[in-house]
């Protein structure tokens, strides 16, 4: 016979410990064991099977599960079947949702949109229309329809929103701002999605911030910080100004940057980083701010030159060095950079070794070594006329004279002074005329004048008649239909010799001459050196080109163009960076010193080399510099330096900016013009 049979409860179990019968815990279970063994068969409790909350449920719960798997088209099928069986089911706004959400995922956003409108128009007040709308505009960031994402999110944000839905139109505009290239409107909403987000959505929008932050330019992340406070942001934007700073070879503000960064946030992710690249900052900040590097060719082709730039350098530092009492003497670092790659190479390498605060130079093959200097951030002061060359980075400078600055002066000297209106170009057709012309041409045209002729001419020939007479309409033939016209035939029976003499033109012109010049200008700019110019402007007075200005480049100012053209030059006017006559004061300090050492005259590369030296020499001794950064800024604010070349600024491009001396040819010399 078996006892009884009562199940005792969990609950029972849990109040028995806790009374601390053990022992009568330990005889119930003996004798629920009892039970279960004399028990005729097994009893089963089974769980009822739960029935659906409302009619379609399970359908629902069929097309979510295939949703979490990302089985969108299978999602899809339940979903509506869900929709067409019950249409104002309780779960139709739920399902609606879940379709658009599909249907964004796939790339159907024309047709997401749909469902998520039905959601809005079905459902005005339910509290999914707030997702419908994140959804509507996340289908206008997927299409790339960016204008209308941007007006949509707008409005969002001035309606009520759950912070949820917040968080991710902040995140779509982020996202919008990032594809229209706007990186630091990304930046600005990716934060805002930040505060409101929650884990995991916060770990990936922290992933977008990043990607934004690592797209700005310098000018914006400075903006920035001047207003974001948020510490994850505002952290990231920190490291990468240094970073920035630095692939600028802006190294002493990298430096500063980075350090800031380290203090502010010691225990950041990128701490390492930054910590590395300060000491690989360290090395390129160090520098000697007493020693000025030389990059000059001194042997090979072009050593003439070099030797040239070389003697204005040294007039500069021995004249500094007398002046510069109580200072620090300044030290040259001298380097040849021949008239191969190779030396070149090996000498500018040779010079970031020494640790130089500045680069004076080079003369040819500047490229390079401005290449160098802005990768190891040291200021360069180029003698070169290579187009660009500033392009290579803000740590090079040019000063020399350019086709630019001949160009404007003479120009607006001929125009301006002289009240010229009409010109003439007559240039070789090789690089350095063309680039003359073209620069002309517009310069004419800035100035209101009219370019009336352009002619080029073979370099290598010696008889120039063809383009002078195309100049002024004497190279083509009158047609034989129109001579009659343009000259009547004149009958010798009726008209006395006089009279045809003057029908003729005063010059007794025959009739196989051709027609008369036809001078319709006031100047003709001829751009080439005096072998070519010195055979050019004769033969224009051969062809009757009289009383016209003869407008020339600086190479006209050499003795040689007088020798070979003497009484036809006379009254031409040409620029030129340098004029060793002039009644400037530091003018002829400057010639009467070089002169009394070299026994020769100066030209504009001694000059130039001179007021480079003499300027790099005052700003590396200035107290308030102490970084290479330093002298680079010193160079961009320089105005006015009252060099013998004339008053010296530096443009936004770091090109010199200078008035040209204005020379003009009497007798055997010349003279400059006020």
């Amino acid at each position: 016979m078996c006892i009884s049979k009562r199940i005792i409860t969990i609950d029972e179990i849990k109040i028995l410990m806790k009374t601390g019968a053990k022992k009568l815990i330990i005889l119930l279970f003996g004798g629920l064991l009892f039970v279960w063994a004399c028990a005729p068969r097994p009893v089963v409790v089974s769980e009822p099977v739960p029935t659906a909350v409302y009619p379609g449920q399970n359908t629902v719960l069929e097309a979510d599960g295939f949703f979490e798997a990302r089985n969108y088209e299978k999602a899809l099928d339940y979903y509506r079947q869900y929709l067409d069986q019950y249409p104002d089911g309780p779960a139709a706004a739920a399902v609606l949702l879940r379709i658009g959400t599909v249907q964004n995922a796939l790339g159907q956003y024309e047709s997401a949109r749909d469902s998520f409108n039905r959601l809005l128009a079905d459902y005005p007040l339910n509290e999914l229309a707030g997702d419908a709308k994140v959804g509507i505009l996340a289908s206008y960031y997927g299409e790339g329809l960016y204008d209308n994402a941007v007006r949509l999110g707008a409005m969002m944000l001035e309606q009520p929103l759950t912070k949820s839905q917040e968080a991710r139109t902040h995140e779509i505009l982020g996202d919008t701002y990032l594809a229209l290239q706007s990186p630091e409107d990304a930046v600005y909403f990716y934060t805002m999605a930040y505060r409101s987000a929650e884990a995991p959505r916060s770990m990936l929008i922290q992933d977008k911030l990043k990607t934004a932050i690592n797209l700005l330019n310098t000018s914006d992340i400075v903006a920035l910080l001047g207003h974001v406070q948020d510490d994850l942001p505002r952290s990231y934007l920190m490291y990468q100004l240094g970073v920035n700073l630095a692939a600028e070879s802006n190294y002493d503000q990298a430096a500063q940057a980075l350090s800031d960064f380290l203090a502010a946030y010691p225990a950041h992710e990128y701490n390492q980083q930054a910590r590395q690249m300060l000491e690989e900052l360290s090395g390129r900040t160090v520098y000697n701010r007493t020693t000025i590097g030389c990059l000059l060719p001194l042997s090979g082709r072009y050593k003439v030159y070099g030797d040239r730039a070389m003697k204005g350098v040294e007039i500069a530092l021995a004249r500094f060095n007398q002046q510069n009492i109580g200072g620090q003497p300044v030290q040259l670092v001298v380097k040849d950079s021949g008239s191969d790659p190779g030396m070149l190479t090996v000498a500018i390498e040779e010079l970031v070794q020494a640790r130089v605060a500045a680069i004076i130079g080079p003369l040819v093959d500047a490229e390079y070594a401005a290449e160098i200097a802005q990768k190891n951030g040291i200021p360069i002061v180029t003698f070169t006329q290579k187009e660009n060359i500033t392009e290579i980075g803000d740590w090079v400078f040019r000063n020399f004279i350019t086709p630019e600055m001949q160009v404007k002066q003479i120009v607006g000297y001929a125009a301006d002074v002289l009240g010229a209106r009409n010109f003439v170009i007559l240039y070789p057709e090789e690089k350095y005329g063309a680039t003359f012309m073209n620069l002309f041409w517009d310069e004419v045209i800035q100035h209101g004048g009219r370019v009336v002729g352009v002619e080029s001419y073979d370099p290598s020939q010696t008889d120039f008649a063809e383009p002078i007479k195309k100049l002024v309409g004497q190279f083509y033939d009158t047609p034989w239909d129109l001579k009659d016209i343009v000259r009547p035939p004149q009958d010798s029976d009726t008209t006395t010799n006089e009279e045809q003499e003057i029908s003729r033109g005063d010059r007794g012109r025959r009739e196989d001459e051709g027609p008369e010049a036809i001078v319709d200008f006031d100047a003709i700019f001829i751009p080439d050196a005096p072998a070519k110019a010195g055979l050019i402007v004769p033969q224009l007075a051969y062809y009757d080109i009289e009383d016209v200005y003869l407008l020339g480049t600086n190479l006209w100012h050499s003795p040689k163009m007088i020798e070979m053209a003497r009484d036809y030059v006379q009254g031409a006017i040409m620029p030129d960076g340098f004029f060793p006559d002039s009644q400037n004061l530091r003018v002829r300090e400057f010639v009467k010193l070089f002169e009394d050492t070299y026994a020769e005259t100066p030209g504009v590369i001694e000059a130039t080399a001179y007021d480079t030296a003499m300027m790099l020499f005052q700003i590396c001794q200035h107290p308030d510099v102490q970084s290479r950064t330093a002298i680079k800024e010193e160079l961009l604010r320089l105005r006015d330096f009252p060099g013998v070349t004339g008053l010296t600024s530096f443009d936004g491009q770091r090109d010199a900016l200078k008035e040209l001396s204005m020379l003009r040819i009497e007798g055997d010399g010349f003279v400059e013009l006020k």
